[in-house]
């Protein structure tokens, strides 16, 4: 979906092989229940569904949970889920995991397809109840270096599907003008706009986080003209683009903004594969009022301007952007203080988004 660099992990979804996302089995688990007796008609009592508050959605994992080298999940886990029991859940590429307060996640696997169905066979499983979860569609991403920079935290205000519509190549339109347009019919399914007010929460009360850089990530930035690119890590805002497709360059990161703009969203900041397809799975079971996006940007969309985009895309040895594994602990550390803030105001959040 992104345009994110191919390797050392920089880039998550090029750098991240699909064995890896398969790396182990799901552990299973089951319910148990009681033997009957010969002439007993009468059966165990399930157990009660888990009463999901938070529902966190990664993509990926590098390696093991906890322990190892940090993907979109290990932070997480960490926090929340270190100890608890897998449950596995038919349809789903991972295992969920909950604690005590009723906080849930797990790895959904990269792209629309995959990363949906999996959301759809865990919304409708019976051993959780999601009909008061909120939702953090959590992960990396790349960002237009006109707008954002490495290690930068973004909580989307809209979602927009890249890939939904007509295309063709440049040769085949006038010099400049786009080669895009929207299909009719699909306007429910390519757009999204997220609950203000829970945007608004979500930015008051993670905006001001102190995230983390490194010395890579600041000597990269340099190569880049851009006063957005240069700036240290932010939390913001602003419209992320889902496609299944690894745009990249000046031209394809203008035309997200177009499309953007075509539907009336707010710019362009994020390139990530995933966040629209899910929403459209929670919004017919559930609505969207109560879902966020967060990503952490690892790349940019495009090379600097002394470089082809193919030499972006294929960067020397060393050459590739830092500050990859600041950017996942960023993500958690944003994400958590608004978890933890629905969590700890439950009575509160239940009925509903309050007014900010």
């Amino acid at each position: 979906m992104t345009a994110l660099k191919p390797s050392l992990f920089t880039a998550r979804w090029l750098a991240v092989p699909a064995a890896v996302l398969l790396f182990t089995a799901c552990a299973s688990t089951s319910t148990p229940t009681a033997t009957a007796t010969p002439g007993a008609s009468a059966s165990a009592t399930p157990a009660a569904p888990v009463k999901v508050k938070v529902f966190v959605a990664a993509m990926f994992e590098i390696g093991q949970n906890t322990g190892d080298r940090a993907g979109e999940f290990q932070h997480w886990y960490e926090r929340y889920w270190k100890g608890a029991k897998p449950m596995t859940v038919p349809g789903a590429l991972q295992p969920v995991y909950c604690n005590a307060d009723g906080v849930c996640g797990a790895v959904l696997g990269m792209g629309k397809v995959n990363s949906s169905s999996s959301m759809q066979a865990i919304l409708l499983n019976p051993q959780l109840d999601f009909s008061q979860a909120y939702y953090v569609i959590s992960g990396v991403a790349g960002t237009p270096p006109a707008r954002g920079t490495i290690g930068e935290v973004s909580w989307a205000t809209w979602l927009v599907d890249y890939d939904l519509g007509h295309r063709w190549a440049p040769e085949e339109n006038k010099a400049g003008a786009p080669t895009f347009m929207p299909r009719k019919g699909y306007e429910e399914y390519r757009r999204f706009k997220l609950n203000p007010d829970l945007v608004g929460w979500a930015m008051k009360l993670s905006g001001d986080t102190p995230l983390k850089d490194s010395d890579a990530a600041r000597k990269y930035r340099l190569r880049y003209p851009d006063a957005a690119a240069r700036r240290a890590p932010f939390v913001g805002t602003g419209t992320h683009m889902t496609g299944d497709t690894f745009f990249h360059g000046p031209g394809m990161s203008k035309q997200a903004q177009y499309i953007a703009k075509l539907y009336g969203a707010d710019d362009y900041v994020i390139t990530e594969m995933e966040a629209a397809a899910i929403t459209l799975v929670i919004k017919r079971t559930h609505g969207t009022d109560r879902v966020m996006s967060l990503r952490g940007a690892v790349n940019f969309d495009q090379g600097s301007p002394k470089e082809t985009t193919l030499q972006h895309l294929d960067p020397a040895p060393g050459e590739t952007a830092g500050g990859f594994a600041e950017t996942v602990e960023n993500i958690e550390l944003v994400g958590s203080r608004v978890v933890d803030h629905i969590v700890g105001n439950w009575a509160v959040w239940s009925a509903g988004v309050p007014k900010p």
